[in-house]
């Protein structure tokens, strides 16, 4: 999810509209959104939330939680990542209004043991986060692993990848407000491990589809920001 297409060949998108949290702040979207390692690239959030702003006429706001490379053991609800994720979306709900949750992780869990169970760990968290973030009509758009990774030589339990991908349709079939998105035809870094910038702006328009056929806009309750944060949006 944190993106990892080389910013060299990125789709370039329109960031009138988009912003990024930052300090329990928004900020204009710059590039990497997520830049947890040296190596951050170009994220499938940044088309997602262009199709957004473009169909209904919005500021969107993206709250960049994703850690590259992470199992679903390390997303586990108490663990950092889990609750630095919680965190940052209560933040961003005082001056805006949660509307989707974007998902894309699994290449950790490919080992055979892991990608079994999958689909019940997975549940444990996506369930915990709507409680504690009051989301329980916000859906809940899952990226397929890429079908590149059956080409892959650096680790062989990556040809494991639609045990993950299985599990994911199983999440989305199986659960309110949830859908999975097909990552088929969608290229790769020669790394064979990432999706490259081309795939990942494709990757993005595709789970904007879904979401969108799951998002009920007049469900959504407008945030009024405090004076406080106001004057603090003000200063940006």
């Amino acid at each position: 999810m944190a993106g990892r297409g080389f910013i060299s060949e990125a789709i370039p998108v329109d960031r009138t509209h988009i912003k990024i949290l930052r300090n329990g702040r928004w900020q204009m979207m710059f590039r990497p959104i997520t830049p947890d390692r040296d190596r951050a690239g170009v994220s499938l959030a940044e088309s997602f939330a262009e199709a957004y702003a473009n169909k209904y006429g919005v500021d969107v706001g993206l709250i960049c939680c994703a850690d590259g490379g992470t199992s679903l053991e390390q997303w586990q609800v108490g663990g950092v990542l889990y609750d630095n994720a919680v965190f940052q979306a209560k933040l961003a709900q005082r001056t805006s209004t949660i509307v989707g949750v974007l998902w894309h992780q699994g290449e950790a869990d490919c080992r055979v043991e892991r990608a079994s169970t999958y689909r019940e760990r997975f549940e444990l968290i996506m369930a915990s986060m709507r409680r504690e973030l009051g989301l329980d009509n916000t859906p809940f758009v899952l990226g397929e692993l890429g079908e590149f990774l059956a080409e892959c030589d650096h680790d062989e339990y990556l040809k494991n990848y639609r045990m993950v991908n299985d599990q994911l349709a199983s999440v989305a079939e199986n659960n309110p407000y949830t859908a999975c998105v097909s990552a088929a035809g969608l290229g790769s870094n020669p790394d064979k491990i990432h999706f490259n910038s081309a795939a990942l702006h494709e990757f993005g328009l595709r789970e904007f589809a879904e979401f969108d056929k799951l998002y009920e806009p007049t469900s959504v309750k407008e945030v009024k920001p405090s004076d406080t944060e106001r004057s603090a949006m003000e200063l940006l």
